[in-house]
């Protein structure tokens, strides 16, 4: 619930949008955010970014990965030993 309010959907407040947006509805956008991500525009513009980003660099023969164009994203952690060799 709190996602949809910090995206203007249902009103300003939690209690606003609980007042406003039926279970239904609540449901409908939460089956739109599995299916296509955040509703967060930054998130998403970021992402989009990414991709291009990717495609670029895939274009001109790299490797990078999408993640290494989204620095906000998050990131799983690894172990020691692995972090040693790509530092190396």
């Amino acid at each position: 619930m709190h996602e949809l309010v910090l995206n203007g959907i249902g009103g300003c407040t939690i209690a606003e949008a609980k007042a406003n947006i039926s279970y239904a509805e609540v449901l409908a956008w939460s089956a739109y955010r599995d299916k296509y991500g955040t509703l967060n525009l930054g998130r998403r513009l970021d992402l989009a970014a990414a991709i291009i980003a990717q495609q670029v660099n895939r274009g001109a023969g790299g490797k990078a990965d999408l993640l290494d164009f989204m620095p906000n994203a998050e990131r799983q952690p690894i172990d020691m030993e692995q972090a040693i060799e790509e530092w190396k």
